[in-house]
């Protein structure tokens, strides 16, 4: 019987006039020098077949796309981009979304998590959405992140999903995501921080096989509110998370001025950065690991990994995606299948 690590991954389409067309195709294209586990990607293979055809000069190659279901994908993957249907055509031209756009996109998202829970995929790897798209069609989630927790959660059971950006040279998580400053300030408490860190914990233990993580966690203010004189969080709200955290035996260690957390020598230290907002975590690691980062959701019943890019509608259909943020996240989606098969 097939391990779990042996199934291909499930890769979404993300927004069909973004270039996630366009790096799964470059992606495709350097399976063999790369080495790339097999995957399938989940949308209309007329849309696919169009780019690959557009892509084919620039990239100096033409790829081949072939219709297959699940079980097929790993056979075709070395003659073939594999693509499985959802049932929603995709008819948006490069940068330009449609009508179509927002259906083909969730519908994609939508199989992805319904084939790795039926045992037909190891992983999900989506492709980025434009959530400008998805709004203006009723998307009431403000990411990917919350939208893949409500699709995991079909028990009735709220799940905690926690957004990971991960690097060889850097791994951050923000606690609270995709909210205003204004709005993660209301939200911060001890409690998320010890949820959202016992996550970390356990999954850099389960799925990246890191036996003691070491965490480090920033504080909120400058200079991590410099003893109460520049802010009191650190002392009445992250202090006490710390506490709790130790008492479970996790290394967890703070709070830390995030001024100084990120150089180099600070880095080798610790195993993540546990950080209080969204820009606290991504602006490092967005600059130290820009073409290398990939975004991983924790607290998921599944593996789910994603480029640390957008839509790029300006250089879509041009050959001028770079996909190493894909190919990164692809070849970690199948790291982490295989250490947890």
């Amino acid at each position: 019987m097939a391990t779990a690590s042996a199934k291909p991954l499930a890769l979404t389409l993300g927004e069909p006039a973004g270039i996630g067309p366009d790096v799964t195709i470059a992606a495709w294209l350097r399976r063999r020098e790369l080495g790339l586990p097999a995957f399938y990607l989940l949308g209309d293979e007329a849309l696919i077949a169009r780019r690959a055809r557009l892509l084919g000069k620039a990239l100096g190659a033409d790829a081949r796309v072939a219709a297959v279901s699940p079980a097929e994908a790993e056979g075709a993957f070395a003659d073939a981009l594999p693509v499985v249907a959802t049932g929603e055509q995709a008819t948006a031209a490069p940068g330009k979304p449609d009508a179509s756009s927002a259906p083909a996109a969730l519908a994609s998202i939508r199989q992805a998590v319904s084939d790795v829970r039926a045992g037909l995929a190891s992983a999900v790897v989506t492709n980025p959405i434009a959530k400008s798209v998805l709004y203006r069609a009723g998307f009431r989630h403000p990411g990917h992140t919350e939208f893949l927790a409500e699709l995991a959660s079909t028990d009735g059971r709220v799940l905690q999903p926690v957004m990971m950006l991960w690097s060889p040279r850097l791994a951050v998580v923000p606690v609270t995501i995709h909210v205003s400053l204004r709005d993660a300030l209301a939200q911060l408490s001890s409690d998320l921080i010890v949820s959202t860190v016992r996550i970390v914990a356990s999954e850099l233990n389960s799925r990246f096989g890191i036996a003691r993580p070491r965490i480090a966690i920033s504080g909120l203010n400058p200079h991590a509110g410099e003893d109460g004189s520049l802010g009191h969080e650190e002392q009445t709200v992250i202090a006490p998370a710390l506490k709790v955290l130790r008492n479970d035996g996790v290394d967890a260690r703070g709070p830390l001025p995030a001024d100084t957390m990120f150089h180099e020598a600070a880095r080798n230290t610790y195993d993540c950065a546990v950080c209080m907002y969204h820009d606290q975590a991504l602006i490092p690691i967005k600059t130290v690991a820009f073409d290398a980062a990939v975004n991983v959701t924790l607290g998921l019943p599944f593996i789910r990994t994603s480029p640390d890019h957008g839509t790029a509608f300006d250089i879509a259909g041009t050959g001028k995606a770079n996909p190493a943020s894909l190919i990164a996240a692809l070849k970690l989606a199948s790291r982490m299948a295989a250490s947890t098969s």
